[in-house]
């Protein structure tokens, strides 16, 4: 494509250095590549520099602020919201610049369907078949996003939904899936614990745990993905009883780390 599109490509980024050498080269087509860098230790910036992007720093752990930040850095009248581990396909960069081209259309948001890979594999079930995401956004038409988990956009106007699927490469191992349950588990789980929430207890966790697999793997067919359908389902499981789990920590009366300085303190009363 000779002409740019008027886009500006918005990334959030931390330590994503490997996954922006991939991601960068496709977005050649827009006026714009912007990577706001969040508290990266890797090479995060050199990678997005070496590849044109603007890159703004910010540490934050709140994202809808941070996407709601980077509206300010942006300079075309169309902004596109990516992740660093999603990727743009020829098909998808086709329709994109139907959108944003399209003179006196009232479209002022494209909304995406997601192709999640987990273990390697594409999740046609298993609840992900639904994941819809709305991510293209004539930037007059956008106040801006809310919500600490699974942040949404606030904005006025008519949604197009596009055909192509946006592929998002996520879930590559079980350390990788840890990971990600180590930062979003935790929000969940102070969210839950500042309602007013029943006090956890074992049957509670169990109850979660089974009612999220069976959901995933049996109502929603995730076994039709075989193996990496019944280890994702498996692993959305474990995730509901760590956020559970996490309540209960929370929940503690005196405070877990009350507890622990008691202990502390009857260590030197031992003899």
């Amino acid at each position: 494509m000779s002409e740019k599109l008027p886009v500006s490509v918005i990334i959030i980024a931390r330590n994503e250095a490997a996954n922006l050498r991939r991601l960068l080269p496709q977005l050649v087509w827009a006026s714009e590549v912007i990577v706001a860098a969040n508290d990266c230790q890797d090479e995060t910036v050199a990678v997005a520099e070496e590849n044109g992007a603007r890159v703004e720093t910010i540490e934050t752990t709140d994202f809808a602020a941070l996407r709601t930040r980077a509206m300010d850095w942006a300079s075309q009248p169309w902004l596109f919201y990516v992740d660093a581990d999603e990727r743009v396909t020829p098909a998808l960069q086709a329709e994109i610049a139907g959108l944003v081209t399209q003179a006196g259309s009232r479209v002022t948001a494209g909304r995406l369907r997601r192709l999640n890979f987990h273990y390697g594999a594409p999740m046609r079930y298993g609840g992900w078949q639904n994941d819809y995401v709305t991510r293209i956004f004539r930037r007059d038409s956008l106040q801006g996003w809310q919500g600490e988990i699974h942040e949404s956009p606030v904005f006025e106007g008519e949604v197009k939904t596009l055909l192509s699927p946006l592929w998002h490469l996520t879930h590559r191992c079980t350390a990788d899936n840890l990971r990600k349950s180590a930062d979003w588990t935790i929000k969940e789980a102070r969210l839950l614990a500042a309602s007013p929430i029943a006090p956890v207890t074992a049957v509670t966790i169990a109850r979660k745990m089974s009612m999220e697999f069976f959901r995933r793997y049996m109502r929603d067919g995730g076994w039709r993905d075989g193996m990496a359908g019944f280890v994702e389902s498996l692993v959305q499981a474990m995730n509901r009883g760590l956020v559970y789990i996490q309540v209960w920590e929370l929940q503690q009366q005196p405070t877990l780390a009350g507890k622990y300085e008691l202990l502390e303190k009857e260590v030197q009363n031992q003899v």
